[in-house]
């Protein structure tokens, strides 16, 4: 979980839903340099987080071309359990990830809730259900940027049980 937990990274991921890219095509739309760029796949897919969909020749090399591997759940059965620090790290990055797409938000259809409660534990795994369909359905349906016809979004959730507090 760490290794995604910086705002860069969080950034190639959503960029690799779409479409697999090399890290000349990552460096190019998000504006960094080729070297930081290749770190930062290299890091990614070290942890498992891409997978390499494609290798070309280009001017004597090759070139990976990477792909996010969606679907990842930390929580799942035989996955280990990522620590807490792990998870306020990658939270503090997708909290600045969601702080930079604000900047380009625009008026139309969206939402926004946050809600501390208590509920009985069918109703929680009820709404998680739902809300673990509406971000695999936006990962599916994803289209390369700039694609015609297409809005560009953005949709982040959290979702998790609490210590028994009074």
């Amino acid at each position: 979980m760490r290794s995604v937990a910086h705002p860069v990274r969080l950034r190639i991921l959503s960029l690799l839903t779409a479409e697999a890219m090399s890290a000349a095509e990552v460096a190019r739309t998000l504006a960094l340099t080729h070297a930081n760029a290749s770190y930062h796949l290299r890091v990614l897919h070290e942890a498992g987080e891409l997978v390499v969909e494609s290798e070309d020749k280009i001017r004597g090399g090759m070139a990976k071309r990477y792909r996010y591997r969606v679907g990842g759940d930390p929580d799942r059965p035989g996955t280990p359990r990522s620590s807490t620090e792990d998870r306020i790290a990658w939270q503090t990055a997708t909290h600045s990830e969601i702080v930079r797409r604000l900047a380009s938000a625009t008026r139309g259809p969206g939402t926004s809730a946050d809600i501390e409660t208590w509920v009985a534990p069918e109703v929680w795994s009820e709404a998680m259900d739902a809300v673990s369909a509406a971000m695999n359905l936006l990962h599916e349906r994803a289209v390369p940027p700039g694609t015609e016809g297409a809005i560009h979004v953005s949709a982040s959730s959290q979702g998790f049980v609490m210590t028994e507090t009074s």
